[in-house]
């Protein structure tokens, strides 16, 4: 059964760091894509990093430079520092894994396993 468990977030002002953390099972971690994606209200989800099964990294243009996405293979957890966090980065954050997505179809794709969400909420 995949199981994709996360934690950290919370709440931080403009200027700071948070690391996010999503500890996986049940699947063969290192042959999936992964991907980190965040909700606002009434907003559709969108793709902010993702690690494609390729070893390749993506970035959503308005945090490049400033998140980074990681995953540790031998824990089986995937990452996603967060450093200059702004107010408009305030949102849920999820993670993501499926073994369909590639280079060419991330993050269109949909991805079919899904953390539980944790909020992060960037004050000015």
């Amino acid at each position: 059964q995949v199981r994709l468990v996360q934690s950290g977030g919370g709440s931080v002002q403009a200027g700071g760091s948070l690391r996010l953390s999503c500890a996986a099972s049940g699947f063969p971690f290192s042959t999936y894509s992964l991907a980190w994606f965040r909700q606002t209200p009434g907003n559709q989800r969108e793709a902010v990093a993702g690690i494609i099964s390729d070893g390749t990294t993506r970035y959503e243009d308005s945090v490049k430079g400033r998140f980074t996405i990681s995953k540790d293979n031998t824990k089986n957890t995937l990452y996603l520092q967060m450093n200059s966090l702004k107010p408009e980065d305030t949102a849920m954050y999820y993670c993501a894994a499926d073994p369909l997505i590639t280079s060419r179809n991330y993050p269109l794709r949909p991805f079919g396993y899904w953390g539980q969400g944790t909020q992060v909420t960037v004050s000015s």
